[in-house]
């Protein structure tokens, strides 16, 4: 008896999904649903889903990682060979496998769901097909198929500047996440078409996108709106991939105003690894090498600048539009 199964595809790799049963891969499903192809394609990368009432804890190999993931809690990351083994002790155990293409999630049944496996088991997929995702937003300029990236840690803005770009012109492909692909003649990138997560404080500072929000908020001032929701008020871009225009830093400005203006390249580099490359207890993981040679392609290939948004965002709008425009 054939097991349920699913296909994405994730701009030329194709990631293949069997489950128990369908309910299995809803997190999956969630975030990838508008990728979605015919389950009759050859996967490039597997993943198998179980429900088991005893997991396999102890899998051998090297502690990489001992500690608490933010929401996910208390993890353990176990390397053996080419075997990347993530345990969340009682709940859920991840192995993957990037270079022979595959990953097994095993489940407890009725146990809490994480988030972090599946995000693990993304980042194995895009990679076994040459692509990485990266901690930034993506926005294309007005009149262009071109995308800016804008990266920068959680917490300093990226959703607000997206959210005012957006609202000014720009088409939204991410505001957090975006698929990196080195591999042509020039960097192009896509957006994981997942929901964008609106603060308080940004509703304040862009009352455009009222009409989207409830009254109720979550315990970090959020909510979850729907990139479908979001295109009722500003232009959502299709998960398609796009020539990198340029890489942008966001830093808060220290006056209230908004500038552009260039970025060393080596400071770039520096600023994007930090946010995108994980250390564990022996180092960098092959994927995190590769992850961090796709940043030195995509930096060296692109022009890079700090962003300095003051008290209103959708003054960048014009300055990136301006600058952009002289480089060609």
């Amino acid at each position: 008896m054939n097991r349920p199964s699913a296909c994405y595809g994730l701009n030329g790799q194709v990631l293949g999904i069997a489950a128990d049963r369908p309910e299995l891969w809803r997190d999956f499903d969630r975030m990838l649903g508008i990728l979605r192809i015919d389950d009759a394609v050859e996967p490039g990368f597997r993943l198998d889903i179980a429900e088991m009432d005893v997991l396999d804890e102890d899998p051998g190999g090297s502690l990489v990682f001992d500690g608490e993931i933010p929401e996910d809690g208390y993890c353990r990351m176990i390397v053996h060979g080419a075997t990347v083994n993530l345990i969340f002790p009682g709940r859920q155990t991840v192995a993957v496998n990037d270079e022979e293409g595959w990953a097994k999630l095993r489940v407890r049944p009725g146990s809490k769901a994480a988030w972090t496996p599946s995000m693990l088991v993304l980042d194995a997929a895009l990679d076994a097909g040459g692509q990485h995702m990266l901690h930034t937003a993506g926005l294309t300029l007005p009149g262009s198929d071109a995308v800016v990236l804008i990266h920068a840690p959680s917490g300093t803005g990226k959703t607000t500047t997206s959210l005012a770009l957006a609202t000014q012109g720009f088409g939204l492909c991410s505001d957090d996440a975006m698929i990196l692909d080195p591999a042509a003649d020039s960097p192009v990138a896509w957006g994981l078409p997942r929901h964008v997560k609106i603060h308080e404080k940004t509703a304040e500072m862009i009352p455009q996108v009222a009409p989207c929000l409830g009254r109720s908020w979550d315990r970090n001032g959020e909510q979850a709106v729907s990139l479908e929701r979001l295109s009722e008020i500003v232009r959502v871009e299709s998960p398609v991939a796009r020539p990198v225009a340029a890489l942008l830093h966001l830093a808060r400005s220290p006056d209230s105003q908004t500038r552009l203006v260039p970025m060393a390249r080596t400071d770039a580099m520096v600023a994007l690894a930090m946010d995108n490359v994980r250390t564990g207890m022996t180092g960098l993981l092959p994927l995190q090498k590769r992850r961090l040679a796709t940043i030195g392609r995509l930096v060296s290939s692109v022009p890079t600048f700090t962003l300095e948004v003051g008290a209103r965002p959708a003054d960048a709008a014009a300055l990136i539009s301006a600058t952009l425009g002289k480089q060609d």
